[in-house]
């Protein structure tokens, strides 16, 4: 099987951003974002998705974090469809409830090349400390754009806004494992119209 990673760099007057990635890894990470609860965030995605994830981002995180968090989901999504190819013999979907104490959260992953992003939780869901919830929203959107993929992501239940925004991301972790698995009984594209 050929290698399955990527590399993509990106460079705005706000942020620059490197990421490489390899999808057939065992969760290593190697995260500086400037943003430590983002950094954590990461790390997590890493390890429960077995992603090999190397992120080095700079920003304006004097102004806040918003472009810094955006732009880096903008150039893993690029990275994550680059290394999928041509999506040959992949699972394509995946999905995973995830508990994180009183929380939980579900994801579900289509790698279907038409990005949409049903991002479902309650206006009043509160912010982990030092990372508005807003942003994980925003970092799962530019994640579905640039993978061009349909993900649904919705909180069921939470009260604690770390144990939230933690369980929505190991959620995102263990669906895009799932999906992006190679079927050993898959000879094809996983489509009926034998292109992704």
């Amino acid at each position: 099987m050929n290698a399955r990673t990527a590399s993509h760099s990106r460079k705005t007057a706000e942020t620059s951003i490197s990421v490489s990635i390899d999808l057939d890894g065992t969760g290593k990470t190697d995260i500086s974002t400037g943003v430590p609860f983002f950094d954590h965030m990461l790390t997590l995605l890493g390890k429960h998705s077995l992603l090999d994830l190397r992120v080095k981002a700079v920003g304006d995180i004097e102004v806040d974090a918003h472009h810094t968090v955006e732009d880096t989901g903008i150039v893993l999504g690029d990275c994550i469809r680059e290394a999928l190819g041509d999506k040959m013999g992949i699972r394509r979907y995946g999905t995973a409830y995830l508990p994180m104490d009183e929380t939980l959260s579900r994801c579900v992953v289509d790698l279907s090349n038409r990005p949409h992003l049903e991002f479902r939780a309650p206006t009043s869901t509160p912010d982990a400390p030092n990372f508005p919830f807003t942003l994980t929203e925003e970092f799962c959107r530019a994640i579905t754009n640039n993978l061009r993929a349909n993900i649904h992501i919705e909180l069921l239940y939470g009260r604690d806004g770390h144990h939230i925004a933690e369980s929505i991301f190991k959620a995102l972790a263990r669906a895009l494992r799932q999906a992006v698995e190679i079927d050993p009984r898959e000879t094809g594209i996983p489509s009926t119209k034998e292109a992704l």
